[in-house]
């Protein structure tokens, strides 16, 4: 991406009161875009732990956890649009920007360090399902949201460090990043990229050094360090993109790209090789087709891909988040059902809805939401297929269970 509590309490477990599942406004709005059929929940509900039951756990609850949103907001107002999702809607991770595309605003979320931590405990404090997942593309470089200009310490592109091939330097520099996003309350860093740097002319990925390298030993080597500089500090990292964006000749943030003609299993080898050290917290698809795999969908939408290859091949059976489901790849060629419909049947557990590109729709949360819950009420998809992206996201925030205050890593 380049654009009741689920843990208990410190006071312990609470009944809570469900707030309506959404608006007149948001009825309205959600009715002109086809989705009519409206099923509100329950007045009380209650949820089960990490090891509680799943049949206790509500359906809304399970489908908010599968939805990652950006949103627009130096600080949580009470108007801003992000609580309801939060609240009505269970959201349970967002991502945030420095720079709002589409009113070209450098102050979409990020101003300086005390106002980010601020923003994000105010996050943590709203929602009712946590601890939520506060994401941020922070691999250093052109690819970096917390600015040296605004108090954040300086970074350094993935293809510097790779070039300069000393581990130290790249486990001190991780380690630097991991900290600043502990101690601004940032607890996913949707990094380091795994992609191999076989095109040097890549548009997104070998033009902005995003990549260690063309080698798959070196990727590896640098990615592990800066995952366990993460992990020390209780922050979850994500390997991007699968199967492999590096000898790409176009953008899928822009349309359809197609790598069938340049992509190799070499691609693989630095997701499989973290896979197998135990190293992985998350997967990131990319939205890239390649008809060596799937002569039909590309691979965020691609079962053979995203089960047949990452999960039952690989082994991979934790949290895969898909790359922003605006970019153009999905949007130019898919409905918002049918890309909903083929991610989830795909095997993907998270989709991300960056919001921030040319257009900003603050109702993207709640059609989401709607969508899937639609799609599940009439069979589409199986509300086990739900169950089991609800019981990775469990596992995977069981990990930050006891850091949701926002502080200062150790």
């Amino acid at each position: 991406m380049v654009c009741a509590a689920i843990y208990a309490p410190p006071g312990g477990w609470q009944m809570r009161r469900s707030p309506p599942a959404c608006t007149r406004r948001e009825f309205l709005q959600l009715a002109g875009a086809g989705i009519t059929t409206l099923v509100l929940p329950p007045l009380w509900w209650s949820i089960g732990g990490p090891s509680g039951h799943l049949s206790e756990t509500r359906l809304d609850v399970k489908i908010g956890q599968m939805i990652l949103v950006g949103f627009r907001g130096l600080m949580l107002s009470h108007d801003n649009a992000i609580r309801t999702d939060l609240v009505q809607r269970y959201v349970g991770g967002v991502v945030l920007f420095d720079y709002d595309v589409a009113t070209q605003n450098d102050r979409r979320n990020i101003s300086e360090p005390s106002q980010l931590a601020a923003l994000n405990q105010g996050l943590q404090d709203t929602t009712p399902v946590g601890p939520l997942l506060i994401s941020v593309d922070q691999e250093g470089g052109r690819v970096n949201r917390l600015k040296a200009g605004r108090g954040f310490p300086p970074s350094y592109s993935q293809e510097y460090l790779g070039k300069l091939n000393n581990l130290a330097l790249t486990r001190a520099h991780a380690r630097t990043t991991a900290r600043t996003l502990r101690s601004v309350g940032i607890n996913l860093n949707l990094a380091p990229v795994v992609d191999l740097n076989l095109n040097p002319d890549n548009p997104i990925i070998g033009k902005y050094g995003r990549s260690f390298s063309a080698d798959p030993d070196i990727v590896t080597a640098h990615a592990v360090e800066t995952i366990k500089a993460h992990r020390d500090v209780g922050v979850l990292t994500s390997l991007k993109h699968f199967p492999g964006h590096g000898s790409a000749r176009g953008d899928s943030h822009s349309g359809f790209v197609d790598v069938t003609g340049t992509w190799s299993k070499v691609e693989l080898e630095p997701f499989r090789n973290i896979i197998r050290a135990g190293l992985c917290d998350t997967v990131m698809t990319a939205h890239l087709f390649n008809a060596h795999l799937d002569p039909n969908n590309p691979a965020t939408l691609s079962y053979p891909t995203i089960t047949g290859l990452l999960r039952e091949e690989m082994g991979w059976d934790g949290v895969v988040i898909s790359d922003d489901m605006g970019m153009g790849a999905i949007t130019q060629h898919y409905g918002f059902e049918t890309a909903i419909e083929r991610a989830i049947r795909a095997g993907v557990d998270i989709l991300a809805f960056a919001n921030n590109g040319t257009l900003f729709d603050p109702t993207i949360p709640a059609r989401a939401f709607w969508t899937i819950k639609q799609l599940v009420n009439r069979g589409a998809i199986e509300e086990s297929r739900i169950d089991d992206s609800y019981r990775r996201i469990l596992r995977l925030k069981a990990r930050l269970a006891k850091g949701r205050r926002v502080g200062k890593a150790r």
